[in-house]
Protein backbone atom coordinates (compact mmCIF):
# COMPACT_ATOMS: atom_id res chain seq x y z
CA UNK A 1 0.00 0.00 0.00
CA UNK A 2 0.94 3.22 -1.14
CA UNK A 3 -0.50 7.03 -0.16
CA UNK A 4 -0.15 10.09 -2.14
CA UNK A 5 -1.76 13.46 -2.13
CA UNK A 6 -3.23 14.51 -5.22
CA UNK A 7 -5.23 16.93 -7.25
CA UNK A 8 -5.81 20.47 -6.18
CA UNK A 9 -3.46 20.71 -3.09
CA UNK A 10 -0.96 19.48 -5.12
CA UNK A 11 -1.76 22.20 -7.63
CA UNK A 12 -2.36 24.43 -5.78
CA UNK A 13 1.10 24.12 -3.76
CA UNK A 14 2.86 24.66 -6.67
CA UNK A 15 1.14 27.42 -7.42
CA UNK A 16 1.80 29.14 -3.91
CA UNK A 17 -1.81 29.29 -3.31
CA UNK A 18 -3.49 27.78 0.05
CA UNK A 19 -6.67 26.90 1.05
CA UNK A 20 -7.50 23.70 -0.94
CA UNK A 21 -9.11 20.05 0.49
CA UNK A 22 -6.09 17.65 1.05
CA UNK A 23 -7.61 14.62 -0.87
CA UNK A 24 -5.30 11.58 -1.06
CA UNK A 25 -5.24 8.49 -3.25
CA UNK A 26 -4.43 4.80 -1.97
CA UNK A 27 -2.36 2.69 -4.73
CA UNK A 28 -1.85 -1.13 -3.78
CA UNK A 29 -4.96 -1.64 -1.15
CA UNK A 30 -8.66 -3.11 -1.10
CA UNK A 31 -11.47 -2.09 0.60
CA UNK A 32 -10.63 -4.81 3.31
CA UNK A 33 -7.27 -3.66 4.11
CA UNK A 34 -9.02 0.24 4.41
CA UNK A 35 -11.89 -0.95 6.72
CA UNK A 36 -9.48 -3.27 9.05
CA UNK A 37 -7.21 0.21 9.49
CA UNK A 38 -9.72 2.01 10.44
CA UNK A 39 -11.36 4.10 7.62
CA UNK A 40 -14.85 5.21 7.13
CA UNK A 41 -16.31 3.69 3.96
CA UNK A 42 -18.28 7.21 2.76
CA UNK A 43 -18.27 6.76 -1.45
CA UNK A 44 -21.61 5.46 -3.04
CA UNK A 45 -20.41 5.43 -6.66
CA UNK A 46 -16.69 4.28 -5.68
CA UNK A 47 -14.65 3.12 -2.43
CA UNK A 48 -13.92 6.52 -0.86
CA UNK A 49 -12.89 6.41 3.09
CA UNK A 50 -12.62 9.07 5.59
CA UNK A 51 -9.24 8.76 7.76
CA UNK A 52 -10.35 7.87 11.30
CA UNK A 53 -8.20 11.13 12.68
CA UNK A 54 -8.43 13.82 10.17
CA UNK A 55 -11.28 12.97 8.93
CA UNK A 56 -10.18 13.75 5.13
CA UNK A 57 -10.89 11.60 2.17
CA UNK A 58 -8.89 8.91 0.67
CA UNK A 59 -10.16 6.94 -2.58
CA UNK A 60 -8.37 3.64 -3.81
CA UNK A 61 -6.75 4.14 -7.65
CA UNK A 62 -9.12 3.36 -9.91
CA UNK A 63 -10.06 3.55 -13.77
CA UNK A 64 -13.18 4.71 -15.51
CA UNK A 65 -14.77 3.48 -18.25
CA UNK A 66 -17.70 4.75 -20.66
CA UNK A 67 -20.70 2.73 -20.56
CA UNK A 68 -23.52 5.52 -20.56
CA UNK A 69 -24.60 8.83 -21.31
CA UNK A 70 -23.84 12.32 -19.32
CA UNK A 71 -21.59 12.07 -16.26
CA UNK A 72 -23.07 8.90 -14.21
CA UNK A 73 -22.34 6.62 -17.33
CA UNK A 74 -19.54 5.15 -16.42
CA UNK A 75 -18.13 1.68 -14.59
CA UNK A 76 -15.49 2.04 -12.21
CA UNK A 77 -12.97 -0.54 -11.86
CA UNK A 78 -10.89 -0.25 -7.80
CA UNK A 79 -8.44 -2.47 -7.29
CA UNK A 80 -4.68 -3.15 -5.63
CA UNK A 81 -3.80 -3.82 -9.52
CA UNK A 82 -4.47 -0.04 -10.17
CA UNK A 83 -1.49 1.87 -10.97
CA UNK A 84 -1.18 5.97 -9.81
CA UNK A 85 -0.60 6.69 -13.19
CA UNK A 86 -3.58 4.90 -14.70
CA UNK A 87 -5.63 6.39 -11.83
CA UNK A 88 -4.36 10.35 -13.05
CA UNK A 89 -5.11 9.50 -16.47
CA UNK A 90 -8.69 9.50 -15.57
CA UNK A 91 -8.40 13.36 -14.06
CA UNK A 92 -9.78 16.15 -16.17
CA UNK A 93 -7.00 18.21 -16.47
CA UNK A 94 -3.13 18.32 -16.60
CA UNK A 95 -2.78 20.44 -13.57
CA UNK A 96 -5.27 18.11 -11.52
CA UNK A 97 -3.77 15.27 -12.39
CA UNK A 98 -0.64 15.74 -10.51
CA UNK A 99 0.52 13.23 -6.96
CA UNK A 100 3.12 13.73 -3.97
CA UNK A 101 4.11 11.25 -2.35
CA UNK A 102 5.51 10.93 1.57
CA UNK A 103 8.93 11.80 0.72
CA UNK A 104 7.25 15.76 -0.80
CA UNK A 105 8.55 13.75 -4.40
CA UNK A 106 5.95 15.19 -7.42
CA UNK A 107 4.53 12.04 -9.92
CA UNK A 108 3.31 14.47 -12.79
CA UNK A 109 3.01 11.61 -15.77
CA UNK A 110 0.73 14.12 -18.06
CA UNK A 111 2.63 16.85 -17.72
CA UNK A 112 0.66 19.21 -15.26
CA UNK A 113 4.05 21.23 -13.81
CA UNK A 114 4.38 22.13 -18.03
CA UNK A 115 0.99 23.41 -18.26
CA UNK A 116 1.55 25.07 -14.97
CA UNK A 117 4.11 27.22 -16.59
CA UNK A 118 2.44 27.53 -19.51
CA UNK A 119 -0.94 28.66 -18.12
CA UNK A 120 -2.40 26.30 -20.05
CA UNK A 121 -5.88 24.47 -18.80
CA UNK A 122 -5.38 21.22 -21.01
CA UNK A 123 -7.38 17.96 -20.65
CA UNK A 124 -5.25 14.76 -19.58
CA UNK A 125 -6.78 12.34 -22.04
CA UNK A 126 -9.16 11.99 -24.72
CA UNK A 127 -11.22 10.69 -22.39
CA UNK A 128 -11.81 14.03 -20.96
CA UNK A 129 -14.90 13.94 -23.72
CA UNK A 130 -16.64 11.43 -22.04
CA UNK A 131 -17.78 13.66 -19.48
CA UNK A 132 -19.99 16.54 -20.13
CA UNK A 133 -19.40 17.90 -16.12
CA UNK A 134 -15.99 19.01 -17.24
CA UNK A 135 -16.59 21.23 -19.94
CA UNK A 136 -18.45 23.49 -16.97
CA UNK A 137 -15.64 22.63 -14.62
CA UNK A 138 -13.12 24.20 -17.21
CA UNK A 139 -15.10 27.10 -17.20
CA UNK A 140 -14.67 27.31 -13.41
CA UNK A 141 -11.01 26.57 -13.22
CA UNK A 142 -10.45 29.49 -16.35
CA UNK A 143 -12.61 31.67 -13.60
CA UNK A 144 -10.79 30.33 -10.61
CA UNK A 145 -7.26 31.34 -12.07
CA UNK A 146 -8.08 34.16 -14.61
CA UNK A 147 -6.45 36.65 -12.67
CA UNK A 148 -3.03 34.33 -12.90
CA UNK A 149 -3.17 34.56 -17.20
CA UNK A 150 -4.95 30.90 -17.07
CA UNK A 151 -6.16 29.95 -20.39
CA UNK A 152 -8.18 26.92 -21.99
CA UNK A 153 -5.64 25.09 -24.28
CA UNK A 154 -6.57 25.40 -28.00
CA UNK A 155 -6.85 21.86 -28.07
CA UNK A 156 -9.39 21.44 -25.46
CA UNK A 157 -11.73 24.27 -26.31
CA UNK A 158 -12.09 22.40 -29.56
CA UNK A 159 -12.50 19.01 -27.60
CA UNK A 160 -15.30 20.73 -25.46
CA UNK A 161 -16.97 22.51 -28.68
CA UNK A 162 -17.00 18.41 -29.97
CA UNK A 163 -18.98 17.33 -26.93
CA UNK A 164 -21.58 20.82 -27.09
CA UNK A 165 -21.98 19.51 -30.84
CA UNK A 166 -22.44 15.91 -30.45
CA UNK A 167 -25.18 16.61 -27.12
CA UNK A 168 -23.25 15.66 -24.36
CA UNK A 169 -24.41 18.30 -22.43
CA UNK A 170 -27.79 17.72 -22.98
CA UNK A 171 -27.41 14.81 -20.46
CA UNK A 172 -26.32 16.78 -17.48
CA UNK A 173 -28.30 17.18 -14.57
CA UNK A 174 -29.85 20.51 -13.18
CA UNK A 175 -28.23 20.32 -9.68
CA UNK A 176 -24.49 19.88 -11.09
CA UNK A 177 -24.92 22.12 -12.96
CA UNK A 178 -26.26 24.97 -10.28
CA UNK A 179 -23.51 23.43 -8.38
CA UNK A 180 -20.86 24.41 -10.32
CA UNK A 181 -22.71 27.94 -11.47
CA UNK A 182 -22.73 28.84 -8.32
CA UNK A 183 -19.37 27.79 -7.13
CA UNK A 184 -18.17 30.16 -10.45
CA UNK A 185 -19.68 32.49 -8.92
CA UNK A 186 -17.97 32.84 -6.19
CA UNK A 187 -14.62 33.88 -8.06
CA UNK A 188 -13.56 37.12 -8.81
CA UNK A 189 -13.48 36.86 -12.58
CA UNK A 190 -17.18 35.33 -12.67
CA UNK A 191 -17.40 36.32 -16.25
CA UNK A 192 -15.02 34.48 -17.60
CA UNK A 193 -17.36 30.87 -16.56
CA UNK A 194 -20.03 32.32 -18.72
CA UNK A 195 -17.41 33.65 -21.50
CA UNK A 196 -16.07 30.01 -21.74
CA UNK A 197 -18.86 28.53 -21.67
CA UNK A 198 -20.30 30.75 -24.66
CA UNK A 199 -16.87 30.50 -26.67
CA UNK A 200 -17.71 26.70 -26.68
CA UNK A 201 -21.49 26.43 -27.57
CA UNK A 202 -22.28 25.53 -23.88
CA UNK A 203 -23.98 28.45 -22.55
CA UNK A 204 -26.57 28.34 -25.45
CA UNK A 205 -27.40 24.81 -23.96
CA UNK A 206 -27.71 25.61 -20.62
CA UNK A 207 -28.36 29.32 -20.93
CA UNK A 208 -29.96 30.20 -23.78
CA UNK A 209 -32.06 32.96 -21.95
CA UNK A 210 -28.37 34.11 -21.29
CA UNK A 211 -27.12 33.51 -24.95
CA UNK A 212 -29.17 35.53 -26.40
CA UNK A 213 -28.61 38.48 -25.28
CA UNK A 214 -25.25 38.64 -27.18
CA UNK A 215 -25.23 40.71 -30.52
CA UNK A 216 -28.36 42.53 -28.91
CA UNK A 217 -28.02 45.93 -29.35
CA UNK A 218 -28.94 48.50 -26.41
CA UNK A 219 -29.41 52.64 -26.96
CA UNK A 220 -25.76 54.15 -26.83
CA UNK A 221 -27.34 57.21 -25.15
CA UNK A 222 -27.70 55.00 -22.11
CA UNK A 223 -24.90 52.00 -23.19
CA UNK A 224 -21.97 52.80 -24.84
CA UNK A 225 -20.94 49.19 -24.80
CA UNK A 226 -24.14 48.74 -27.05
CA UNK A 227 -24.18 44.98 -27.11
CA UNK A 228 -26.73 43.62 -24.20
CA UNK A 229 -24.62 41.02 -23.46
CA UNK A 230 -21.50 42.30 -22.74
CA UNK A 231 -23.26 44.94 -20.36
CA UNK A 232 -24.16 42.00 -18.99
CA UNK A 233 -20.80 40.82 -18.39
CA UNK A 234 -19.31 43.95 -17.51
CA UNK A 235 -22.70 44.22 -14.79
CA UNK A 236 -21.10 40.82 -13.30
CA UNK A 237 -17.93 42.27 -12.92
CA UNK A 238 -19.33 45.07 -11.16
CA UNK A 239 -21.29 43.09 -8.95
CA UNK A 240 -18.07 40.88 -8.42
CA UNK A 241 -16.43 44.20 -7.43
CA UNK A 242 -19.15 45.60 -4.67
CA UNK A 243 -19.97 42.37 -3.42
CA UNK A 244 -19.33 38.77 -2.09
CA UNK A 245 -23.02 37.82 -2.33
CA UNK A 246 -23.53 35.00 -4.61
CA UNK A 247 -27.10 36.08 -4.91
CA UNK A 248 -26.10 39.59 -5.99
CA UNK A 249 -23.77 38.26 -8.80
CA UNK A 250 -26.86 35.88 -10.15
CA UNK A 251 -28.97 38.68 -9.69
CA UNK A 252 -26.67 41.03 -11.61
CA UNK A 253 -26.08 38.42 -14.41
CA UNK A 254 -30.02 37.83 -14.90
CA UNK A 255 -31.57 41.30 -14.52
CA UNK A 256 -31.83 42.06 -18.06
CA UNK A 257 -32.78 38.60 -19.69
CA UNK A 258 -36.51 40.37 -20.74
CA UNK A 259 -33.90 42.59 -23.78
CA UNK A 260 -33.31 38.95 -25.42
CA UNK A 261 -37.24 39.05 -26.17
CA UNK A 262 -37.71 42.75 -27.77
CA UNK A 263 -39.54 42.47 -30.85
CA UNK A 264 -37.09 43.76 -33.57
CA UNK A 265 -38.82 46.48 -34.57
CA UNK A 266 -38.36 48.00 -31.35
CA UNK A 267 -34.63 47.60 -31.09
CA UNK A 268 -32.70 49.39 -29.98
CA UNK A 269 -35.45 50.14 -26.96
CA UNK A 270 -36.59 47.95 -24.76
CA UNK A 271 -40.05 48.71 -23.67
CA UNK A 272 -40.90 46.27 -20.62
CA UNK A 273 -37.97 44.63 -20.39
CA UNK A 274 -38.33 44.65 -16.76
CA UNK A 275 -41.49 42.57 -16.75
CA UNK A 276 -40.85 40.63 -19.38
CA UNK A 277 -37.57 38.85 -17.29
CA UNK A 278 -39.46 38.21 -14.78
CA UNK A 279 -41.13 34.65 -16.54
CA UNK A 280 -37.63 34.31 -18.12
CA UNK A 281 -35.85 34.42 -14.54
CA UNK A 282 -38.30 31.97 -13.47
CA UNK A 283 -37.86 29.68 -15.97
CA UNK A 284 -34.08 29.72 -15.76
CA UNK A 285 -34.55 28.82 -11.89
CA UNK A 286 -37.18 26.27 -12.29
CA UNK A 287 -34.90 24.69 -14.56
CA UNK A 288 -31.39 24.70 -12.93
CA UNK A 289 -33.25 24.36 -9.52
CA UNK A 290 -31.58 27.50 -8.36
CA UNK A 291 -32.27 28.40 -4.73
CA UNK A 292 -35.06 30.71 -3.29
CA UNK A 293 -33.25 33.25 -2.23
CA UNK A 294 -31.46 33.36 -5.54
CA UNK A 295 -34.62 33.48 -7.86
CA UNK A 296 -36.30 36.26 -5.57
CA UNK A 297 -33.78 38.68 -5.32
CA UNK A 298 -32.86 38.39 -9.35
CA UNK A 299 -36.47 38.25 -10.11
CA UNK A 300 -37.13 42.21 -7.67
CA UNK A 301 -34.34 43.30 -10.10
CA UNK A 302 -35.43 42.38 -13.00
CA UNK A 303 -38.89 43.89 -12.30
CA UNK A 304 -37.62 47.22 -10.53
CA UNK A 305 -33.94 48.13 -11.59
CA UNK A 306 -35.03 50.80 -13.78
CA UNK A 307 -37.19 52.43 -10.54
CA UNK A 308 -34.16 52.44 -8.49
CA UNK A 309 -32.13 54.13 -11.54
CA UNK A 310 -35.10 56.84 -11.74
CA UNK A 311 -35.21 57.32 -7.66
CA UNK A 312 -33.95 60.78 -7.91
CA UNK A 313 -37.50 61.92 -9.34
CA UNK A 314 -39.50 59.69 -7.91
CA UNK A 315 -42.47 60.53 -5.86
CA UNK A 316 -43.02 60.21 -2.39
CA UNK A 317 -46.07 57.25 -3.10
CA UNK A 318 -44.10 55.59 -6.08
CA UNK A 319 -40.98 55.06 -3.03
CA UNK A 320 -42.93 54.12 -0.23
CA UNK A 321 -44.75 51.29 -3.46
CA UNK A 322 -41.07 50.41 -3.98
CA UNK A 323 -40.39 49.30 -0.80
CA UNK A 324 -43.36 47.64 0.17
CA UNK A 325 -43.11 45.49 -3.43
CA UNK A 326 -39.83 44.56 -2.37
CA UNK A 327 -41.29 43.57 1.44
CA UNK A 328 -38.35 45.79 2.47
CA UNK A 329 -39.94 46.47 6.02
CA UNK A 330 -39.44 42.62 6.12
CA UNK A 331 -36.50 42.18 4.57
CA UNK A 332 -34.33 44.83 4.70
CA UNK A 333 -30.80 42.40 4.46
CA UNK A 334 -32.41 41.71 0.86
CA UNK A 335 -32.98 45.50 0.05
CA UNK A 336 -30.04 45.84 0.53
CA UNK A 337 -28.64 43.27 -1.51
CA UNK A 338 -31.03 44.50 -4.35
CA UNK A 339 -29.46 48.09 -4.17
CA UNK A 340 -25.70 46.90 -5.07
CA UNK A 341 -27.78 44.97 -7.87
CA UNK A 342 -28.88 48.06 -9.80
CA UNK A 343 -25.76 49.86 -8.76
CA UNK A 344 -23.59 47.13 -10.40
CA UNK A 345 -26.12 47.72 -13.30
CA UNK A 346 -25.66 51.44 -13.82
CA UNK A 347 -21.61 51.05 -13.27
CA UNK A 348 -21.73 47.82 -15.74
CA UNK A 349 -21.32 50.35 -18.56
CA UNK A 350 -18.77 51.39 -21.11
CA UNK A 351 -16.68 54.50 -19.20
CA UNK A 352 -19.15 54.74 -16.18
CA UNK A 353 -17.36 52.04 -14.03
CA UNK A 354 -16.15 54.17 -11.41
CA UNK A 355 -19.02 56.84 -11.59
CA UNK A 356 -21.38 58.08 -8.26
CA UNK A 357 -24.56 55.98 -7.75
CA UNK A 358 -26.27 58.25 -5.21
CA UNK A 359 -29.53 56.71 -6.11
CA UNK A 360 -28.72 53.90 -3.97
CA UNK A 361 -27.95 56.38 -0.99
CA UNK A 362 -31.27 58.31 -1.20
CA UNK A 363 -33.23 55.16 -1.02
CA UNK A 364 -31.30 54.13 1.98
CA UNK A 365 -31.58 57.23 3.92
CA UNK A 366 -35.03 57.60 2.49
CA UNK A 367 -35.64 53.45 3.90
CA UNK A 368 -34.18 54.75 7.37
CA UNK A 369 -36.46 57.72 7.83
CA UNK A 370 -39.85 55.70 7.56
CA UNK A 371 -38.13 51.93 8.83
CA UNK A 372 -36.98 53.52 12.58
CA UNK A 373 -40.86 54.67 12.87
CA UNK A 374 -41.61 53.10 16.29
CA UNK A 375 -45.70 51.27 15.90
CA UNK A 376 -46.18 51.95 19.74
CA UNK A 377 -45.41 55.45 19.70
CA UNK A 378 -47.77 55.81 16.97
CA UNK A 379 -50.17 53.58 18.41
CA UNK A 380 -50.11 56.01 21.38
CA UNK A 381 -50.30 59.25 19.82
CA UNK A 382 -53.07 57.55 17.13
CA UNK A 383 -55.09 55.07 19.31
CA UNK A 384 -56.90 52.19 16.88
CA UNK A 385 -60.06 51.10 18.17
CA UNK A 386 -59.72 46.67 19.18
CA UNK A 387 -61.21 44.55 17.18
CA UNK A 388 -61.21 42.22 13.99
CA UNK A 389 -60.16 45.37 11.81
CA UNK A 390 -57.30 46.22 14.23
CA UNK A 391 -55.04 45.13 12.19
CA UNK A 392 -55.81 46.62 8.78
CA UNK A 393 -56.89 49.96 10.19
CA UNK A 394 -53.12 49.51 12.13
CA UNK A 395 -51.55 48.56 8.60
CA UNK A 396 -53.53 52.01 6.77
CA UNK A 397 -52.01 54.30 10.09
CA UNK A 398 -48.61 52.90 9.51
CA UNK A 399 -49.11 53.35 5.84
CA UNK A 400 -50.03 56.41 6.44
CA UNK A 401 -47.25 57.85 8.67
CA UNK A 402 -44.90 56.32 6.33
CA UNK A 403 -45.80 58.23 3.19
CA UNK A 404 -46.14 61.66 5.46
CA UNK A 405 -42.66 61.09 6.56
CA UNK A 406 -41.29 60.23 2.95
CA UNK A 407 -43.13 63.21 1.84
CA UNK A 408 -40.77 65.30 4.07
CA UNK A 409 -37.77 63.05 3.11
CA UNK A 410 -38.17 64.44 -0.34
CA UNK A 411 -39.12 67.51 -0.23
CA UNK A 412 -36.13 68.20 2.66
CA UNK A 413 -34.24 66.30 -0.51
CA UNK A 414 -35.23 68.35 -2.90
CA UNK A 415 -34.93 71.66 -1.45
CA UNK A 416 -31.06 71.28 -0.28
CA UNK A 417 -28.14 73.02 -2.13
CA UNK A 418 -26.56 71.13 -4.39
Amino acid sequence: MKIYLVGGAVRDSLLNLSGSDRDWVVVGASIEEMLALGYKPVGKDFPVFLHPKTGEEYALARTERKSGKGYKGFTVYAAPDVTLEEDLQRRDLTINAMAMDDQQQLVDPWGGQRDLALKHLRHVSPAFGEDPLRVLRVARFAARFAHLGFVVAPDTHQLMCNMVEEGELEHLIAERVWREMDTALGETDARVFIEVLRACGALHVLLPELDRLFGVPQPPKWHPEIDTGLHTLMVLDQACRLSNDKTVRFAALMHDLGKGTTPTAELPRHIGHETRGIKLIDKVCRRLRVPTAYAELASLASQFHTHCHQALVLRPDTVLKLFESLDAFRRAERFEKFLLVCEADARGRLGLEDEPYPQADYLRQAFKSVADLNVPDLLREHPVPAGPQAGEAIRELLHTKRLQVLRAFVEQQRSAPQ
